[in-house]
């Protein structure tokens, strides 16, 4: 009884408009500026190595249960990559993406990711099989061809990149690669070459 006449509606008497009226905008907008920021948590200074093992292994966990909640989710795996990379552990980094890439080989950010890594650590090696592997697996993702390709040039492997042309000429991509290859051709001493290009 005592629920019923909690919910009872209570009578209007003045049903006039009101003199001065206003829009949903301006409550919304009175209610944002009105509202207070979050209290961050404060940050946490670490003064010996047990309490950055601790620290690690609880963020680690973290991690974890994170994607072992949502397995499809690539963002939390690469959220995992990246802090593992900014510990210094390259390795975990490594073992991340590679299981990220077991779910979700078809991700073209994950193998961004994944190479940007390599080559951001000076892991030239490392960068070149993620890259050759991305275009083995996924051949018509012009990206991985154009990073590839710009990464062998940075480096002045010019044999390396054309090379990768030639292979990513087989695929027969659009005419904005073509042209890409021309330019290499001709800035790489190899217009003899030029005639040869199909």
């Amino acid at each position: 009884m005592a629920s019923s006449q909690r919910f009872r509606a209570v009578r209007v008497k003045d049903k006039s408009p009101a003199a001065v009226q206003i829009t949903a905008e301006q409550i919304l907008r009175e209610a944002w500026e009105r509202q207070e920021a979050e209290p961050k948590p404060p940050r946490q200074k670490i003064t010996d190595a047990e309490e950055l093992a601790e620290y690690r292994m609880r963020k680690r966990k973290e991690y974890e249960d994170a994607i072992r909640r949502n397995r499809y989710g690539i963002g939390g795996w690469l959220k995992y990559a990246a802090w593992e990379e900014q510990q210094g552990d390259l390795e975990r980094a490594r073992s991340i993406f590679e299981r990220a890439i077991e779910v979700d080989y078809r991700n073209v950010q994950i193998w961004l990711k994944y190479a940007e890594t390599e080559m951001r650590n000076r892991n030239v090696n490392h960068a070149r099989n993620v890259w050759d592997r991305a275009v083995t697996l996924l051949p018509r993702v012009n990206q991985f061809w154009y990073k590839y390709i710009f990464m062998e040039d940075m480096l002045s492997n010019y044999a390396g990149a054309r090379r990768l042309y030639e292979r990513w000429m087989e695929w027969k991509p659009d005419k904005h690669a073509w042209y890409a290859y021309i330019c290499l051709l001709y800035t790489s001493d190899a217009a003899d070459d030029l005639l040869c290009v199909d």
